[in-house]
């Protein structure tokens, strides 16, 4: 068993906390063996654990010392079993009690657990009350690093909610992403946050982005407490209204919707990018998009297909782009990462990866969305209304967009190629053909034949590629 993390001079609010963040987190079939002396707060814990995970249908958590388990229904998995062995005889009652089962598929608590004997490969939580501290503890989480590795991050993140006093809070996990990053609610009262967890020292980007757009009033989440040494944020939480969901439900309001994206590009565009962000000038672009040529072609059975793709991108980029000055692209400028707020601005997320590009790289984003389609006429008038409010040269812009679209779509072919190989994220090949769809009307612009003619013969990912791809 490993020590993995420590919680130093915790009091009982931040005991709690942790019990509410790991509440978030375990899954039917985790065992946590509470370890201490009497008074340790082992109880404690475990009620604060039981009543977040259960939230609004939360029960009363009496202890178990006399009934030696208690059972709760758990709205996250299967049951909660709440153990108090300190008055257990023989190891052998542990099949008597129904544990043995109950660890397999329900979250379970023990107290005492060393009265029962070894367990299968549990999560030890232990609590060491200070000598000259009596109300304070040491707590420690420790076992095996293969199951247990990730309860590392808990500690850190309970102490950061604790510090921003949204310790009371109870912790809903977020649907994630393509990226590493994990995203949890905190609801409490009527008040809610979003904790971000990232990579330790990965938050700076974010930050130093959040602070540039909220300084020019466009709406990131403001950010509320951070530990970027490990990579922890809480920011203010701007709903469940993405674009892409409120796009789903009431398709009428598309228009509108993409209408209020342009213009907020406008307004994006209006601001000279900041100085240090990434240069996504032609020779990055070309490297970039060298994932397309390194993963599908291959994938889809055309090996070596597509190698003069990134050659002429760079050309491409030289003749048809380098024209206008660069503006601050968001880079993942889309509907499933923007907030309708109906007449407040529309909010922003997941611009820690923002560059310095050409002022078609958003717009074409937003526009040619490889998880939904977006009405060709949609497509048209929103392009016409960027080149009406900036003044630019519309042939020029429309090469340029075409281009850029293409390059952006050759990319994600390869980044959705790489996920389902290499990672296992096989979900993302189902939008291919969208994608494949956006190339070929960007292949059409004239001024990108010779993009067409270098990927000639890589084929269509039609259900056979497809099939090939997740299987490989």
């Amino acid at each position: 068993m490993t020590l993995l993390a420590t919680l130093d001079h915790a009091d009982a609010d931040l005991t709690a906390c942790l019990a509410r963040v790991m509440a978030a987190v375990l899954k039917p079939g985790d065992t946590v063996a509470l370890e201490g002396p009497v008074g340790a707060g082992k109880t404690h814990f475990a009620r604060a654990f039981i009543r977040a995970r259960q939230g609004a249908a939360a029960e009363d958590v009496p202890s178990p010392t006399f009934t030696l388990v208690q059972t709760y229904a758990d709205p996250m998995g299967s049951e909660i079993w709440h153990a108090d062995l300190y008055r257990l005889t023989h190891p052998d009652e542990l099949i008597e009690l129904g544990l043995d089962e109950a660890m397999r598929d329900s979250v379970v608590l023990i107290e005492w657990p060393d009265h029962g004997g070894p367990l299968p490969d549990p999560l030890s939580l232990g609590l060491e009350p200070l000598p000259d501290f009596p109300e304070l503890r040491r707590i420690t989480l420790a076992g095996s690093d293969a199951r247990w590795g990730a309860m590392a991050r808990l500690p850190a993140m309970a102490r950061l909610i604790h510090r921003a006093h949204w310790d009371p809070a109870r912790l809903v996990p977020l649907a994630g992403d393509a990226s590493s990053r994990r995203y949890f609610r905190l609801l409490d009262g009527d008040r809610s946050a979003v904790l971000m967890d990232a990579a330790p020292g990965t938050t700076d980007s974010y930050v130093a982005m959040t602070q540039w757009l909220r300084h020019r009033d466009l709406h990131a989440p403001e950010i509320i407490a951070a530990d970027q040494t490990e990579g922890l944020l809480l920011l203010e939480d701007l709903g469940d209204d993405l674009v892409a969901r409120v796009l789903e439900s009431d398709p009428g309001l598309a228009p509108r919707i993409y209408e209020r994206m342009t213009d907020l590009l406008v307004d994006l565009h209006g601001h000279p990018p900041p100085d240090w962000v990434l240069r996504l000038d032609g020779r990055e672009l070309a490297h970039q998009v060298g994932l397309f040529a390194e993963y599908y072609p291959a994938a889809a059975g055309a090996p070596g297909k597509g190698a003069e793709v990134a050659e002429v991108i760079a050309a491409l980029h030289k003749e048809l782009a380098e024209d206008l000055p660069p503006v601050l692209g968001l880079r993942d400028f889309h509907a499933e990462n923007l907030i309708w707020r109906d007449s407040d601005p529309l909010g922003l997320l997941d611009f820690q990866d923002a560059v310095s590009v050409h002022p078609a790289y958003d717009l074409v984003s937003g526009l040619q969305d490889a998880r939904r389609d977006v009405d060709p006429a949609i497509e048209a008038a929103q392009i016409a209304r960027y080149i009406a409010a900036t003044g630019v040269d519309g042939d020029r812009f429309c090469a340029a967009y075409a281009l850029l679209g293409a390059q952006r779509s050759l990319r994600i072919m390869g980044i959705f190629t790489r996920l389902a190989q290499r990672d296992g994220k096989r979900r993302y090949l189902a939008f291919m053909p969208r994608v494949w769809d956006a190339i070929q009307r960007n292949l059409a612009h004239p001024a990108l034949a010779p993009l067409a003619r270098a990927l000639e013969g890589i084929p269509t990912p039609g259900p056979r590629v497809i099939e090939r791809i997740a299987q490989a």
